[in-house]
Order: C-alpha cells, then sequence, then structure tokens
C-alpha cells in the first residue's frame, strides 16, 4: 500500500458494481497512482502494478482477473482522520509490460470515471412534450446501480409538440451534455462517498466557501510549490442576434445577456473583444433564443488561467476540482478566489503531489484578503 510517512495514506476497492477493499497482492504491488479530476475534459485514472509471477507460466495479479477492464475502480485517501474519494471510476485499457529481469514486469491500467457507462450504447429516442431536465432526470435514474444521485437544475423551456421534439441519436452521455451545452450548463458525476456519487447537471456553481488557501512565498503559510497565470483578452465574448416575433414577424434583437456563472470573482473583468453572431436564432422562440445566447455567453472560457504545483504535506487537504480556492501571494492583480479547472492527484511511496489549474473572469479580488 502506498502510505507516506507523514500519514497519507491510499484507500483502493475493486470489484464489478459494488467495489471492496482490494486484495492485499494487489495492494502490495501497487507502486504508482494518479487520478485525475478535470472539469473540461472529465475525469480519469492510472495504477501501475509491479508484477512477479506465482508460477513459471502466469503472473499472479494477471491470474486472478481483480484488474481485468470494465472493473469498477474506487481510489481514496485518507489524510487524518478524514477519507475523500478521488473517483470512482472503471477500467478502460490494461497494458502489461512484461520483463525477464526478476521484479521488472509491470501491469498499467488505465480508465474514467463512472460516466463512461452512460456513453456505451448510442440509441435513437424522441422525447414528446419534456423538458430538459426531466429528461436528463429519467436517464440518469436508469443507472443507479452506480450508486447515481441526481442533482439536475429545473429548465423552463417545454417543447410543444406541434413546435419541435427533442430527439436523441448518440449515447445517453453525449445527449445530456448536448443538452447541457445548450442551456449553458455542465453535467459531471463526482463522488459523494464510497460507492455514491453525485450526477450533477447546471449552471457552473461558484457558490460555496471557498477550499483552503494556496500561498505562495515565504514563511509557514506557503504550502505552493509552482504558479504560473496567464490572460487571453481573446477568451470572453458578446453575442449578437436576433429572433422573428411569429404574429407581426418582426425581427427583434436579442440584449447582450450576462454568464450564468456567478457570483463573479474579481473586480475587472476582462472586456470581450469578439462578437459571435447568433445564427439559429431568427428560427426560435424568445425562451430559447435567450438561452441559446445565455448558453454561449456562460460557455466562453475564462480570460485569466492559473497553474502551480502544491506541496500536499503542508497544505493538508485535499484540493477539489469544480469548487473555489483563494490564491495568495501572487500580487494585487491575481490574488483572490479561482475556480478549480482541474487536479492531478499523483501518489507513490513516500510522496503525494497535487497539480492544478484554475481560472477566473478577469484579475482583481473583490475582497482585500484571502481567507486561509
Amino acid at each position: 500500500m502506498l502510505t507516506s510517512q507523514l500519514g497519507i495514506r491510499l484507500i483502493l476497492w475493486l470489484g464489478q458494481t459494488v467495489p471492496l477493499p482490494a486484495p492485499p497482492d494487489a495492494l502490495q504491488a501497487l507502486t504508482n497512482v494518479q487520478v485525475t479530476n478535470d472539469a473540461e475534459n472529465g475525469d480519469g485514472f492510472q495504477l501501475t502494478f509491479a508484477l512477479s509471477k506465482s508460477q513459471p507460466t502466469d503472473y499472479t495479479l494477471l491470474q486472478s482477473g481483480a484488474l481485468a477492464p470494465s472493473t469498477r475502480v474506487i481510489i481514496g485517501v485518507l489524510m487524518g482522520a478524514t477519507p475523500e474519494v478521488l473517483i470512482d471510476g472503471i477500467i478502460t485499457h490494461q497494458q502489461h509490460a512484461p520483463n525477464p529481469d526478476p521484479g521488472s514486469s509491470t501491469l498499467t491500467v488505465t480508465g474514467k470515471d463512472v460516466s463512461i457507462m452512460l456513453d456505451l450504447e448510442e440509441k435513437n429516442e424522441k422525447y414528446e412534450n419534456q423538458p430538459d431536465f426531466l429528461i436528463v432526470t429519467q436517464l440518469i435514474a436508469s443507472y443507479a446501480k452506480y450508486g447515481l444521485v441526481p442533482q439536475v437544475t429545473p429548465t423552463t423551456d417545454v417543447p410543444l409538440i406541434i413546435d419541435r421534439i427533442p430527439r436523441q441519436n448518440e449515447t445517453d452521455l453525449k445527449f445530456i451534455r448536448r443538452l447541457a451545452e445548450r442551456n449553458g450548463f455542465v453535467f459531471y458525476i463526482e463522488p459523494l462517498t464510497f460507492g455514491v456519487n453525485t450526477a450533477f447537471w447546471g449552471a457552473p456553481s461558484r457558490i460555496g466557501l471557498p477550499q483552503s488557501a494556496l500561498t505562495l512565498g515565504p514563511g509557514p503559510a506557503s504550502n505552493l510549490k509552482s504558479l504560473h497565470f496567464t490572460q487571453d483578452a481573446l477568451a470572453p465574448i458578446n453575442t449578437s442576434g436576433s429572433f422573428v416575433e411569429p404574429i407581426t414577424k418582426t425581427a427583434i434583437p436579442i440584449p447582450p445577456l450576462p454568464s450564468l456563472r456567478i457570483p463573479p470573482l474579481v473586480s475587472s473583468p476582462t472586456a470581450a473583444l469578439r462578437t459571435v453572431l447568433l445564427r439559429d436564432s431568427a428560427n426560435q422562440n424568445p425562451a430559447r433564443a435567450a438561452t441559446n445566447a445565455l448558453s454561449r455567453a456562460t460557455n466562453a472560457p475564462d480570460s485569466v488561467n492559473g497553474t502551480g504545483e502544491i506541496d500536499s504535506v503542508r497544505y493538508g487537504h485535499v484540493l477539489r476540482a469544480r469548487k473555489l480556492v483563494g490564491i495568495r501571494g501572487a500580487g494585487l492583480a491575481y490574488d483572490g478566489n479561482y475556480y478549480v479547472k482541474s487536479v492531478t492527484h499523483t501518489l507513490t511511496i513516500g510522496d503525494y503531489k497535487q497539480s492544478f489549474s484554475a481560472s477566473r473572469e478577469g484579475t482583481g479580488a473583490l475582497l482585500p484578503v484571502v481567507v486561509p
């Protein structure tokens, strides 16, 4: 088992539908763990094992089938007294590197979070007179055996059968993400506890207390090994378009609409230099056209991005993606709260690294100090 001398312990569960603590031989052979929580590209993991032969003809771990493709894997860490789940996923790829030298053979398994189970079967379905949030709730409920708990934001647009019929011509995952994108929402599955996952479908959430602050600089409060920022002035956009009033056939402009990313995180948001035309809005009703404009503004990337590596021992916490974190020690323009886009956790014997990417819509903190 990968255990730090400073009290950081790995938790590994394996199984099919219901995973259980990994067998001792798998824990003893484990040499490297990497888990990536990514708000944009999804979550994934990679486990590396040192192989040994129980008999001249085969390797113990390969014989047991404990790490076969389609196996469900739960990876967590215990820092102090509180265990935290990093990912609940499925093994999708296996790589075996045999070597004649004793102890040099390796087995590497790679996988994705349980959302991959929603992406295995393409369907042709239609959903008459059903709003998007109701469709999504029904689809998530059909995967209850993976411990999915729906957290779905209601939508107000109800498509009448005489107007349009929502149709699915792809996998459940791609369909749910398409419905999310056109509403300015996001969809992801995140562990709640061991074997239970939140299936979130809604606007990107920036509500809640920030995680423990990341600090750069001398002194005992410092917990960052590195930190780097970039600002892209071409990232934010304005939208321009109109819809046709059905009775008078008059084109009515759609006013500029704010992003659904609330609350704001900066005092000086980067001004939008680019304008995007809403080319389909003329064929949409007012509610659908407004939702389309909101979606385009919300889906535009943030202008300021920060990346860095955490000293996990000094930090003393697991940094979570899709939540806020305060950064201090970078100067007045870049100090303040950020939305954590991704975190990569790497565990080896005696070491735990966390590298992260965080973003926001401009510069300048809203508050004079960052909460520790």
